[in-house]
């Protein structure tokens, strides 16, 4: 166990504490979990630097940093969705611009999340390792974006339906803040459905490649 690989597992151990932070739905513990997903969106970059910087790149964590990326997707989708359905009923959306969490989003980004890891282990099978690309680093991007963002925006929710917030500001800042999630998730959307076209179209020639 070395560094690099010890943020990973951090990371890992963090994606339930985000889950549990973000359905109880008060202001301070989305806001703690508004922190932890950025801590834990900065420890990616910062533990892959590490391994290639120290030359501790291992088997292990080549494992361990895929399963800690999709988990940390896995545990702040999943209570988006379940928030927005106790909210339906709101003046405040929970996803500004759409309302409730529509399903097919969830299964969009957690199926494709699911069929690329399979997809690696098929490929694996066949004697190629499928690095992550351009359009997947470009989809984890706008999702972290999104999630960092749509936290921050339950826990500002929060505190405005419990204090009755409607100053001129806060009107200002529904639109801004609210824009801004309505964009990156499109965004985020748009890019896990290519990445995903993308990988597929890539190695498509594995499906009919004898097994090594």
């Amino acid at each position: 166990m070395n560094l690099p690989n010890g943020i990973t597992v951090a990371r890992i151990l963090a994606a339930p504490v985000i889950f549990v932070l973000i359905l109880s739905g008060g202001f301070g513990s989305l806001l703690a979990a508004f922190v932890l997903f950025v801590t834990a969106a900065v420890s990616d970059i910062w533990d892959g630097y590490l391994a290639r910087r120290r030359g501790q790149i291992t088997d292990f964590g080549k494992l361990a940093d895929p399963i800690a990326d999709k988990l940390l997707v896995v545990s702040t989708f999943v209570p988006f969705y379940i928030v927005s359905l106790r909210a339906v009923e709101s003046e405040v959306p929970v996803v500004w611009g759409w309302g409730v969490l529509p399903l097919w989003v969830l299964l969009v980004v957690l199926g494709r999340e699911l069929l690329i890891t399979v997809f690696r282990g098929f490929a694996k099978r066949k004697g190629v390792v499928i690095a992550a690309g351009k359009e997947g680093k470009y989809k984890a991007l706008f999702q972290d974006l999104f999630i960092g963002g749509e936290i921050l925006w339950l826990a500002l929710r929060s505190r405005a339906l419990e204090r009755g917030w409607d100053s001129a500001f806060w009107s200002f800042w529904k639109v801004f803040h609210g824009s801004y999630v309505t964009i990156t998730l499109a965004i985020a959307v748009l890019l896990t459905a290519y990445s995903l076209g993308v990988y597929l179209w890539r190695y498509r020639a594995l499906v009919t490649r004898p097994g090594q």
